[in-house]
């Protein structure tokens, strides 16, 4: 196949993960949005963009220098032509978000929520401020000036800085530094009923020029460096088996703020001799300057709700949301022996995670539950989960926890619970060498008359109650035997280091799920234009999967891919990719849940799963695909899928060109799926069916018959 050909139907992963956060920060452009809400995807869209410099420019920069001859495989590019065109993409993405910021912060300023320039402050707001600035800021701030005998120092990682261009009296120049302290608030409030607020960057700014002594401020201005983060975890450094393995990845945390520059930020336009001592400073090209008159670090902005009244909160902010109970599931009766009756699906952000919560308490006091086994990859910093396991631990079941340290930056969280967890007794294994463990599986085994029995837990998010009910994600519970014999070979497979085991249903990586996905859409690709495939991921990145779906589109087969992020296959291709489509959807909770499904009706297989479609998931990460056969949980994860393909709100069509189009509604035929999530509920016989007789063993064929009816 010629290069021309190969690259057809493919784009770069990196351009493509920019028109995902562009799809993020045009939520906050969505005037349906509630303003203050509008304000946090500007947030998000912003902390997307520095991690994405962090890591993905970071890596790109480290490939260029060591291997610069190498392609992607998806558009051909070196890892420098991709730096080139990161570069020249950026622009015009932070020129829209100045464009929106604006807008959305004079719709906030008409409803008394106003980031203030010290200027604009009215008299007793300005000795207010003057105060606090004396008594809370000054006191705390190190100024310093880079010279001969001061050398540049270090400029931390997304760290705020004041940056002053400063002119002695014999008219020479210097550069002023001002880092901003961690141990001030990111803002002063002044007193009111309003929240009017000055940023502290913005107070200190206003006071430098009384920070350098003989020295006058020419000019100032914010300035940001952000670093290459992308830290290497290869086995290489952990082949000292006397060396602690969590010792050393705190080590490697600590550098993180010490590598190179890959970005740097100003807050205003600057005079061409300060730009220049800027630049020097830095150590960055001109390529990689941006100006950003928006704040530099906006994480502040998620404080703001909890400054304004509940009357403005209303009107403001999404309508409050609190996760359902599941109406299938009894509140009085033990979840281990409804799971034993039948499968349990949670919807989460949807469904609360407490029957989950209610399960591992059942199971921590249970005298027959003989064991709990988990893979943890993010842990909430309160985590009732972790605490229910030290629970179990200490009444003396076997607790084995197989920790994932390599999380990139929840490190932390992960070392401090994986201590608390061993204090308590359990058993914690720090993952398989060169491979992170992102599979989400628990696994109770109980024993009876010397029986063994299992309840399996698998997901497709976290164990993290925080973005339980943030990130939609899927979790399914079964006593299938099976599938519990395979979690305990699996767990087996894990303790030595066995990657390459055998399992009857589950799909686990990095061996077992691409081949299982290749041979599902071969099955499909036999049938023809009957053939049916639709995938819910996060990302589509593995070449040879992409390969697979274009020959699958080309016999014929309808692929429908439901894709949040980054897509590296285009659909409508000519002779390509004619059947295959590409649905994206950003809306008010993150898209997580991952769903394979082969075929139509009855007789389609599903899974759901916690590896996206890219060659990490694949092929460099320990990953479990969960069959489901219940029928009912089949109906309920087609329902969702084609509730989100119906998706005409806040789903975008991506196109053959690369660009995506969002999906525009008719005036009263405007259909929102996450909005309908929380409308009406995956367990549809609620709407119909008496609570008495939720539990009843007859309501299964009824139950299939409603969630018809309720398919879009």
């Amino acid at each position: 196949m010629s290069e021309a050909v190969e690259y057809a139907y493919t784009q770069n992963r990196e351009l493509s993960w920019l028109s995902f956060d562009q799809r993020v920060l045009e939520e906050a452009c969505d005037r349906t949005v509630p303003t203050l809400e509008r304000l946090k995807f500007l947030s998000i869209f912003s902390s997307n963009l520095d991690e994405f410099f962090m890591v993905r420019v970071g890596s790109l920069y480290d490939v260029s220098l060591i291997s610069p001859e190498e392609r992607d495989n998806k558009s051909g590019m070196t890892a420098q032509q991709q730096l080139r065109q990161i570069y020249q993409t950026i622009p015009g993405l932070i020129e829209l978000k100045k464009q929106i910021y604006a807008s959305v912060m004079s719709d906030l300023n008409r409803v008394g929520i106003s980031d203030l320039q010290y200027s604009q402050l009215r008299p007793e707001e300005a000795e207010y401020v003057s105060q606090f600035y004396k008594t809370g800021i000054s006191p705390v701030l190190s100024p310093l000036i880079i010279g001969s005998h001061h050398p540049a120092p270090h400029l931390a990682n997304k760290r705020l800085y004041i940056a002053a261009l400063l002119r002695d009296k014999k008219g020479r120049n210097a550069i002023g530094l001002i880092p901003t302290p961690d141990s001030v608030a990111a803002y002063v409030k002044l007193p009111g009923s309003d929240l009017r607020f000055i940023r502290t960057e913005t107070l200190i700014q206003h006071f430098s020029g009384t920070l350098f002594g003989a020295y006058e401020v020419a000019e100032s201005c914010v300035i940001s460096v952000t670093r290459n983060a992308d830290l290497s975890f290869d086995g290489e450094k952990f082949e000292d088996s006397d060396i602690d393995f969590r010792s050393q990845v705190s080590k490697l945390l600590k550098k993180r703020d010490h590598l190179s520059p890959v970005r740097l930020e100003i807050s205003r336009p600057i005079c061409a001799d300060f730009l220049e001592r800027l630049t020097a400073l830095v150590k960055v090209g001109r390529h990689q300057i941006y100006f950003d008159s928006c704040p530099l670090n906006m994480k502040y902005v998620f404080s703001l709700p909890g400054e304004i009244s509940p009357q403005k909160q209303q009107t403001l902010l999404y309508p409050p949301y609190t996760p359902r109970w599941p109406e299938d599931i009894s509140r009085e009766h033990s979840v281990i022996e409804q799971i034993q009756s039948h499968d349990l699906l949670l919807f989460y952000p949807f469904d609360s995670v407490d029957p989950f919560l209610k399960l591992l308490s059942e199971a921590a006091e249970r005298p027959d539950v003989i064991s709990i086994k988990i893979t943890i990859y993010r842990l909430a910093s309160s985590s009732k989960i972790a605490r229910m396991l030290c629970r179990a631990a200490e009444n003396g079941k076997e607790v084995i926890v197989l920790m994932e340290l390599r999380a990139r930056f929840d490190e932390a969280n992960n070392i401090t619970w994986s201590k608390l967890l061993e204090d308590s007794g359990c058993q914690v294994v720090y993952g398989i060498e060169d491979y992170k463990c992102h599979s989400k599986i628990c696994l109770i085994t109980m024993k009876n008359r010397g029986r063994l029995s299992y309840i399996t837990q698998i997901g497709t998010g976290n164990y993290n109650e925080k973005t339980n009910a943030q990130y939609t994600d899927l979790s399914i519970m079964t006593a299938d035997q099976t599938i519990g014999e395979d979690g305990t070979v699996f767990f087996q497979n894990m303790l030595v280091n066995n990657l390459a085991g055998e399992y009857r249903q589950l799909l686990v990586a990095p061996t077992g799920i691409r081949p299982a996905i290749f041979r599902l859409i071969d099955e499909q690709i036999a049938l023809g234009t009957d053939g049916y495939i639709c995938m819910k991921v996060n990302s589509v990145t593995e070449r040879q999967i992409i390969d697979k779906l274009m020959e699958a589109s080309r016999a014929g087969v309808e692929i429908q891919l439901i894709v949040r992020g980054i897509c590296c296959i285009l659909p409508g291709v000519p002779t390509y990719t004619d059947n295959l489509h590409v649905t994206s959807i950003v809306g008010r909770y993150l898209e997580h849940a991952r769903i394979y499904c082969f075929g139509k009706g009855p007789g389609a297989k599903l899974y759901i799963s916690s590896a996206d479609l890219m060659t990490r998931n694949q092929l460099r990460r320990v990953e479990i695909a969960c069959p489901v056969h219940d029928p009912e949980r089949k109906e309920q994860l087609m329902w969702i899928l084609n509730c989100q393909l119906k998706d005409n709100a806040k789903a975008s069509f991506l196109m053959s060109n690369g660009k995506y189009s969002r999906k525009i509604g008719q005036l009263y035929n405007t259909f929102d799926c996450q909005q309908h999530f929380m409308d009406c509920s995956i367990h549809a016989e609620t709407t119909f069916v008496p609570a008495k007789r939720r539990l009843t063993n007859s309501l299964g064929g009824q139950l299939r018959q409603l969630v018809r009816r309720l398919r879009p």
